[in-house]
């Protein structure tokens, strides 16, 4: 049986980590050929949108590389990229794929060599990992979905964006939020939102009711319940007749 070869997907930044490959190339330093790069221009642009739609559409590892810290040619950019991924990390968590399949680096222009070594190892460490299990690959899939949107909603895109803002420099007002209950606030989010959507999901099938979506998703009816009301007071969701007693939902489709 051949040797599994991972697909590995890497976000370089232009001004530090794409030149340290670039390095590594003309230096001809060999590394596994696993790895795609893209350029882009700065680690803090990386979408964590990017991340799971790669890993949903076959890649078993993602690498984002910037500049050290302190180095950024933005200034800040690879400070806002660290805060992004290790969020993006949770919700690769709670999509069932373990965390260890996104990673981040900090490489310069002049650390070709450091480049080879990190693509080596991360290709090494992908390949003892393995890659998703095929009978798992639909359900991970429909779970990076979900993970997508949670992402895609706006609260969570603001406060992604502003978590440096907010814990270190302040509202208008000059108010700080501690890093721990910025953290709280934030795990509430993405656990609020992720909910939400695999309700949307799973309503999107058929008509079906709170305590059928409870026993599915294995959490308690009261909990649907509240999340339910929610999603029908925002327009996701609507009654779609009575079975047995029990309101049935369905998810509103858009343009529908």
């Amino acid at each position: 049986m051949p040797e599994f070869e991972p697909k590995i997907l890497a976000f370089a930044c232009n001004w530090c980590s794409y030149a340290g490959a670039d390095l590594a190339g003309v230096s001809r330093m060999q590394y596994p050929p696993n790895m795609r790069i893209i350029r882009v221009m700065c680690s803090g642009r990386v979408d964590p949108v990017f991340i799971l739609d790669a890993l949903s559409k076959g890649a078993d590892g993602v690498m984002v590389l910037g500049c050290h810290p302190g180095d950024c040619h933005y200034i800040s950019g690879n400070l806002i990229a660290e805060r992004k991924m290790r969020w993006t990390k949770e919700l690769i968590e709670k999509a069932g794929v373990d965390p260890i399949r996104l990673r981040l680096e900090w490489i310069s222009a002049s650390e070709g060599e450091r480049f080879a070594n990190t693509a080596k190892e991360f290709t090494n460490l992908i390949k003892k990992l393995g890659p998703i299990q095929k009978e798992e690959k639909e359900k991970i899939s429909h779970e990076l979905k979900a993970a997508e949107k949670v992402l895609d909603e706006t609260r969570v895109r603001i406060l992604l964006g502003k978590e440096r803002e907010l814990v270190e420099e302040g509202n208008v007002y000059g108010e700080k939020a501690t890093q721990e209950d910025f953290d709280k606030l934030m795990k509430e989010i993405l656990d609020d939102e992720h909910v939400r959507e695999k309700i949307l999901q799973i309503a999107k099938e058929k008509p079906i009711s709170v305590k059928e979506i409870s026993k599915k998703m294995k959490m308690p009816s009261d909990k649907i319940g509240r999340h339910v009301m929610w999603l029908r007071h925002k327009g996701k969701i609507a009654l779609h007749g009575i079975r047995e007693r029990s309101p049935l939902y369905k998810t509103v489709e858009v343009g529908g």
